[in-house]
């Protein structure tokens, strides 16, 4: 009981810091159960973690907002709820943090903070009973090494219940903000669901606001002109809650984003490779959709690559490299991308998204004067605009490509919008009009090699070997640093993933990399990366979090897609 919790810090009162690992344990209060799982060592360590558990029956919650009458316990909408709860209990905990006394991290409260997108997360979740749990973190108040039981008391039995009592019990919460966030969860599954039944692989509603306030905030611009969609591409839903609800359609095959600078290129595509999650209410891109495996490719200039068949795109190298199971410890940004457009299909992405800014340029296209004097048998390079037609016939892989300098890639584009002003128009007619009076295709018929180069593709021969010394247990376990999204440090060995622009959240690098460690740990070159990464998902599906990693959770892992996995695995330079 709490009471016992209260007598043990009156009992080791100004002894000691290391007193204070007697208080591990879990201790009943009058709406939750309080688990101290963690003791930090000194008071300038990391906070001691905590975490709480209050049962569906004293939550309060209805179950209307958990589920829905066709999926009992909704695992979307639960997530969304909880999403919303702990941004409140966060909210709540800066509010009481720091209001003790003590030496370095005396008194801080915290826990994870959620950005504009809605993913799920250990800080906070249902299980399928509908008991609610928050994880979070409490620095022990101390003076010096010396215990103030006093100022932990005033935490854990006035600051925190109070936070509790206000932030996550659903008798204090307004009820119509919590039916909101049901409802535009609801809405927001329908839209991916009906979206899916029509074939789309992507929608942007009409009204989002898709410009970001700064390039170090996602968090909508003001006065931003609303997305309106061209009329040839416009298609209604009608979504549960919301109604009925137009906007721009994107069809699977090729689309161009093609407009002068400044006028919203990127942007439009910053809003697709953000479609992959929800967002929350008021963030301007609610109904901003894109397939749930796309993937954001780009050139890396100097990065690893290990045993990937990038034939389709770069062979007869001069120094005679193979590229059929091509390595460097330093690619170029032609290899590079070729690479990264080759581990998108082996992960399973339905869709590639490309701004031609963050491409290589040999890579992407060249032009009939170039042609004329480098012959094909003298270029190693197959330009991607004579082979994304063949991506999206032979397996099914659309590309939506961001276009502003070069005409080349219009004689395989099934669509093309330009952004005037940051509003799309549909000019596909007009180009191809122009097409008609002027000759855009090159000449030569290059659909069969490049079906035939695709369909040579043997993802099952990729069988990776971790290098043992990275993640060989130091004193018991194997370390890690997250360095947000830039990447992680594993022991000694560091993960550049700077180029992962979809994964949002430091989070997300944390949960990568504990399954990074764990799949390392799986790797004896007779499974494929395919094998290992579809196992994981499988154990993720039924385990959550804990199928990577073991004891107890901690409470700043979200979740990841098979995609982010196998993107991060491939760029780990220990495994070959």
């Amino acid at each position: 009981m709490s009471q016992e919790l209260r007598r043990k810090l009156k009992e080791i009162d100004h002894r000691g810091y290391p007193a204070y690992k007697s208080l591990r344990g879990r201790y009943r209060f009058a709406d939750y159960m309080l688990n101290i799982e963690h003791v930090q060592g000194d008071p300038f360590a990391a906070p001691s973690a905590l975490s709480i558990t209050i049962t569906a029956e004293e939550a309060g919650f209805p179950k209307d907002l958990l589920t829905d009458p066709s999926n009992p316990l909704t695992h979307r909408n639960s997530i969304a709820l909880a999403d919303e709860l702990l941004r409140r209990f966060a909210s709540g905990l800066r509010r009481g943090s720091h209001q003790t006394k003590g030496s370095g991290k005396s008194g801080s409260l915290s826990c994870a903070v959620p950005g504009q997108e809605v993913l799920e997360r250990s800080a906070c979740f249902f299980n399928g009973k509908g008991d609610l749990t928050v994880k979070f973190l409490v620095g022990f108040p101390a003076a010096g090494r010396t215990i103030l039981a006093g100022e932990l008391v005033k935490i854990l039995f006035s600051i925190l219940p109070k936070c509790v009592s206000e932030n996550l019990l659903y008798s204090s919460l307004p009820a119509g903000r919590l039916a909101a966030v049901r409802n535009l969860a609801e809405d927001q599954l329908s839209l991916r669901e009906q979206m899916r039944e029509e074939g789309l692989i992507g929608f942007i509603g009409d009204g989002a606001v898709l410009p970001r306030e700064s390039g170090i905030s996602q968090k909508p611009l003001k006065d931003a002109i609303p997305f309106r969609s061209p009329s040839e591409d416009r298609i209604t839903f009608r979504l549960p809650h919301h109604g009925e609800i137009s906007g721009m359609a994107v069809y699977p095959g090729i689309t161009l984003i093609i407009g002068g600078g400044y006028h919203g290129k990127s942007t439009l595509l910053e809003g697709l490779e953000r479609g992959i999650y929800d967002h929350i209410a008021g963030d301007g891109r609610e109904f901003v959709m894109t397939d749930p495996t796309a993937m954001l490719v780009r050139a890396e200039d100097g990065r690893g690559i290990h045993n990937v068949n990038i034939s389709p795109f770069i062979r007869n190298l001069p120094n005679g490299k193979d590229t059929v199971r091509f390595s460097s410890d330093n690619a170029s940004g032609s290899t590079s991308q070729a690479a990264a457009v080759i581990e998108s299909v082996e992960a399973g992405s339905r869709v590639l998204l490309m701004d031609e800014d963050t491409c290589a340029a040999n890579f992407m296209m060249r032009d009939e004067l170039m042609e004329q004097i480098v012959a094909d048998n003298e270029e190693p390079i197959v330009p991607y605009c004579r082979r994304m037609r063949a991506l999206y016939e032979e397996l099914g892989v659309s590309t939506v490509l961001v276009a502003g300098s070069s005409g080349a890639f219009f004689r395989e584009a099934d669509r093309v919008i330009q952004m005037k002003d940051y509003q799309p128009y549909d000019v596909t007619e007009k180009v191809r009009a122009l097409a008609g009076e002027r000759d855009l295709s090159d000449g030569r018929d290059v659909s069969k090699a490049a079906a035939d180069d695709l369909a040579s593709l043997d993802f099952g021969s990729r069988k990776p070997v971790s290098d043992p010394k990275v993640t060989e247990p130091v004193r018991g376990r194997v370390k890690h640093k997250n360095l947000g999204r830039d990447g992680f440090v594993i022991n000694r060995a560091s993960a550049d993933l700077r180029a992962l622009e979809q994964i949002v959240d430091r989070d997300q690098m944390e949960f990568l990399a504990y399954l990074t460690i764990a799949l390392c740990g799986q790797m004896d070159g007779k499974q494929s990366l395919q094998q290992l990464a579809s196992r994981m998902m499988k154990r993720i599906e039924s385990a959550g979090f804990a199928a990577a990693v073991g004891g107890t959770l901690p409470g700043n892992l979200a979740m990841v897609r098979a995609q982010d996995i196998y993107a991060v695995l491939n760029r780990c330079r220990w495994i070959l």
